[in-house]
């Protein structure tokens, strides 16, 4: 790594670390600089490291922008879910390019990541759907189709074989997963600060991958 993309990771630890605090204090002053800050120094590492292969990277730096995006609209909190939902949802595409570019792809992987998250729907994404449809019929698709993106970036991941990406996957998922049990089925104390620390962390797992 360059001088530089040490200088944007220790900037991204520091604003992560923020951001958590501010989650778990209910802090919103230092969530609305703390939160857009992380992805911008993020993208910073992304766009000055050496990657293994320049193509994963550009399509990593569109996924960390659409990220950024998505991070903007839901400071708003639900005034501009769709429009969060759709910028994490393209993030997610974005993502799962890069992986199918990247040098080593298995089949069998896919598979396995395949039965991984339908696993992971039958117990979780279900009642997800089910709830965000009982509070408003028009999120039910929008819902089912982020989580048929999310699952997919999963499966490319665990196809790469790399397991920074798998890691860094799994983190997003797990992400996910915990915000959208809160914001369609229940809400628990731990729930706010365990969303933005797995991905945040997930976030710099994918982006590790590409070393």
């Amino acid at each position: 790594m360059s001088t530089l993309s040490i200088g944007c990771a220790v900037v991204f630890a520091v604003a992560a670390g923020a951001n958590w605090w501010s989650r778990w204090t209910d802090n919103r002053s230092v969530e609305l600089w703390s939160k857009p800050l992380a992805l911008i120094a993020l993208i910073g590492v992304a766009a000055t490291l050496d990657p293994v292969d320049p193509a994963m990277r550009g399509w990593f730096v569109v996924a960390l922008v659409c990220s950024l995006a998505g991070d903007v609209f839901l400071l708003d909190g639900d005034r501009r879910f769709i429009p969060g939902l759709v910028a994490f949802l393209l993030a997610h595409i974005a993502y799962t390019v890069g992986l199918i570019v990247a040098p080593d792809w298995s089949w069998v992987g896919f598979g396995v990541g395949v039965a991984i998250m339908a696993a992971l729907a039958a117990a979780v994404g279900l009642r997800i759907v089910q709830a965000a449809r009982r509070s408003e019929p028009v999120l039910g698709p929008a819902v089912s189709a982020y989580l048929v993106a999310i699952s997919l970036m999963f499966c490319a991941a665990v196809a790469s074989g790399n397991w920074w990406a798998i890691a860094g996957a799994a983190l997003f998922v797990a992400s996910d997963s915990v915000l959208g049990w809160r914001q369609f089925v229940g809400s628990a104390r731990w729930m706010p600060i365990t969303v933005m620390v797995t991905y945040h962390l997930g976030q710099a797992g994918l982006v590790a991958s590409l070393l």
